[in-house]
């Protein structure tokens, strides 16, 4: 089988597309004919060394990839050969096989497509955990999504939208615009120029509930924006900040950090769980930005950390015919 292997830590040139022989399951493993893997930005900080918690050397990445289930290890229940299923794992993902643990791993809807599929692992599971575990979100609230064109933000406009609160986003592109207000959106604004005060009219009373995607540039800006008690759940930063504490006092808002890796055992069923009823339902529908041979996987890493796109970008293994 084919995959793609990082040996040292580094750029995108270090994804090397290598042979190596499929996997077999062991205890509790399944081992899954992968159709479509997801590339999340988190991949690249790994890649280039630059995350707190760095896997050993070599090792295949990526946590998201949907397909079917070719093999199943002893100990594992619940899920059978043939059985269309997606992952939500550390590593492993960008290879024709993919083995992981079966309790990291959860049933694909027929609703779905493999490329959807392969974007639900992260994405969604992390606009869950914003909205409702760490942003308590509730029906009727106004909540900004900053920066919600790509793949976290628009799940998160969907799956707030089906709960019944009023969801805004803003967007680097006319494009991503168009899908923020296509996935449900109330409002949508260009995030550049005077926009803020845009946003204020959007919202005179303020947002109770903001999920940002670049804190070491916005979060000033969002504690501006926040209503009495608001919250603000930091899903991306690339950086530093300096802030004014006292920008919280006045109004008594929250700044709440978010890690995906942080949910328990129980958490991640209880989301699962939730993302399958909204995907039957068809209240959340992945978008599918682009897709690329997994040959590709140097030049979709370069690709997921652009700004102006439009949901998830995906990689397919090559077919030998």
């Amino acid at each position: 089988m084919r995959l793609i292997e990082v040996r040292n830590f580094g750029g995108p040139e270090v994804l090397e597309y290598v042979e190596r022989s499929v996997p077999e399951a062991g205890a509790f493993q399944v081992v899954i004919k992968v159709e479509a893997i997801g590339i999340n930005p988190v991949e690249t900080y790994i890649r280039a060394g630059e995350y707190p918690v760095l896997p050993d050397l070599p090792y295949i990445p990526g946590g998201n990839c949907a397909g079917c289930i070719h093999e199943v290890g002893e100990g594992v229940t619940g899920f059978t050969v043939g059985q269309r299923v997606y992952t939500a794992s550390k590593k492993g993902a960008y290879s024709e096989y993919c083995l992981c643990d079966f309790r990291e791993i959860y049933p694909l809807p027929e609703e779905m497509s493999f490329n959807e599929g392969a974007a639900l692992g992260t994405p969604a599971a992390t606009a869950y955990r914003a909205l409702f575990t760490r942003g308590s979100g509730r029906a009727g609230e106004r909540v900004l999504v900053h920066g919600a064109s790509g793949s976290v933000g628009l799940a998160a406009i969907q799956l707030g939208h089906a709960a019944g609160m009023r969801m805004y986003g803003t967007a680097g592109s006319e494009k991503g615009l168009q899908c923020i207000l296509e996935s449900g959106a109330d409002g949508a604004l260009l995030h550049h120029g005077k926009y803020i005060k845009k946003l204020q009219s959007f919202v005179p009373k303020g947002f109770d509930l903001i999920l940002e995607m670049l804190a070491n540039k916005n979060l000033e800006i969002d504690l501006s924006l926040l209503a009495p008690g608001g919250r603000v759940v930091i899903i991306g930063s690339r950086g530093r900040i300096e802030i004014d504490p006292r920008a919280t006092m006045g109004r008594e808002t929250d700044i709440r950090g978010l890690a995906l890796a942080n949910a328990t055992r129980e958490e991640l069923m209880a989301t699962h769980a939730a993302l399958s009823v909204a995907m039957k339902s068809g209240h959340l529908k992945p978008v599918i930005a682009d897709v690329l041979p997994m040959s590709q996987a140097a030049e979709a890493h370069r690709r997921v950390l652009e700004s102006g796109n439009c949901g998830k970008i995906v990689l397919i293994p090559e077919s030998d015919g």
